[in-house]
């Protein structure tokens, strides 16, 4: 019997939709407008809101006018902070690729673009909420406070550095701002921060966990363990995928976005989704807001997909240019985040003059920060970590090998 050879099955292989010297193009992006999408009650079950993980919440309208349920009432002083925040975010980055290209660091991450997703994120939620952030959420740091000194030092390795020259620079972590450990293996922040909400709901307090995982990060196998026990036992916890289009040099679509949005995942276990414009920093607050309700109120875990896009390289180790047009990041059509919130707070008569202030502070702000974090030591000269400090905080009692270990170099010492 003959066989029909015309119905071979094809396999799929995601591809961007432009590469590098082709016109960018983003219609694959599903965008909804502004204000179009209903604010549901935070006690909602998943399957009513399905909606809301295939449309987009927005409420920043094209004038910069706030729109729509989602809305949230901020006073003008809120919104202030937030855009210094934001301004302050940048110039640090900034600053930070310029130390590397004059070599004084060894390794540098930006979130250009990106500022919204962490700076809103950490204004919505309560001082006491654990957060889990990625490497591209500097923004939760400056905006509960930390100091740049703290952060230069770590990113210099020197006397000062907070993992005392164990940790690749960028990998911050401040206990006492309740912000947790930066993790280079992708995906551990979601289930880290579901055990935290777990531990922290058994225990009857009112803190909830919050996480950071870009969309590549989402095709790991703790995407689902963190989700199936954040599902199964309600934990307060809100679980961010930010999805800025590109895993490094991977396009969105190998992580499955092709198919549905990463949001619309939760349902699938009983969590809710959302998906929300990242660079509108109203509709990020509104959400963080709406899914830390959920959480702190018993009503379980919700699943935040923030759409934004990494206008920068993915590290100072990344060439994007050879991977994507050059032009991207100019034509994305959400725009950038702090020119979006400049065009709201100019209806509440923001100036130019105090855009152009406030840029300056923040700048004059880094520079200072950076000659104080030099006063620690540089990579090549100043004070040093002790390196006996190698032989501390592994082990609580250190094994005798290490002690003979210690005690050589000591000898050396003398």
């Amino acid at each position: 019997m003959a066989t029909n050879m015309t119905n071979k099955s094809r396999l799929h292989i995601p591809a961007p939709p432009a590469r590098p010297g082709e016109a960018p193009n983003f219609d694959y992006l599903e965008i909804t407008p502004p204000g179009a999408l209903d604010r549901p009650p935070t006690d909602v079950k998943a399957r009513d809101i399905e909606h809301l993980n295939q449309g987009m919440i927005r409420v920043l309208d094209d004038e910069g006018h706030a729109v729509g349920p989602w809305a949230p009432q901020l006073e003008l002083a809120d919104l202030q902070v937030a855009m210094r925040h934001m301004l302050l975010t940048r110039a640090f980055d900034t600053h930070m690729l310029r130390m590397h290209r004059q070599a004084k660091i060894t390794f540098y991450m930006q979130c250009t673009g990106e500022e919204a997703v962490a700076v809103a994120s950490a204004m919505a939620l309560s001082p006491g909420d654990m957060l889990f952030p990625s490497y591209r959420t500097q923004g939760l740091h400056i905006t509960r406070g930390r100091n740049l000194v703290d952060l230069m030092c770590q990113c210099l390795s020197n006397s000062k550095d907070m993992c005392k020259g164990r940790q690749m620079p960028i990998m911050y972590h401040w206990a006492r701002g309740n912000i947790f450990s930066i993790s280079g293996n992708l995906t551990t922040q979601f289930p880290q921060a579901v055990g935290w909400a777990m531990g922290a709901a058994i225990k009857g307090d009112d803190d909830i966990a919050a996480a950071w995982i870009g969309e590549g990060s989402s095709a790991e196998a703790d995407f689902h363990h963190a989700l199936t026990f954040a599902s199964v036992y309600r934990a307060p916890v809100v679980l961010n995928v930010v999805n800025n289009q590109w895993a490094i040099s991977t396009f969105q679509g190998v992580a499955g976005g092709e198919r549905r949005s990463f949001a619309a995942r939760g349902p699938g276990y009983g969590v809710p989704g959302i998906r929300v414009d990242g660079n509108d920093f109203l509709a990020v607050y509104a959400a963080q807001q709406w899914a830390a309700h959920r959480a702190r109120h018993s009503h379980g875990p919700t699943l935040v997909e923030l759409v934004t896009y990494r206008a920068a390289a993915h590290s100072t180790s990344d060439d994007p240019t050879r991977y994507r047009p050059e032009d991207e990041g100019a034509a994305w059509p959400l725009g950038d985040p702090i020119e979006r919130l400049r065009q709201h707070l100019g209806h509440a008569g923001w100036s130019d003059a105090d855009q152009a202030t406030m840029q300056s502070d923040v700048e004059a702000q880094v520079t200072e920060s950076w000659e104080a974090a030099l006063r620690y030591g540089t990579l090549s000269s100043g004070p040093q970590l002790d390196r006996n400090e190698m032989f501390e905080d592994v082990f609580k009692d250190i094994p005798d090998a290490l002690i003979k270990q210690r005690n050589q170099l000591l000898e050396l010492d003398d």
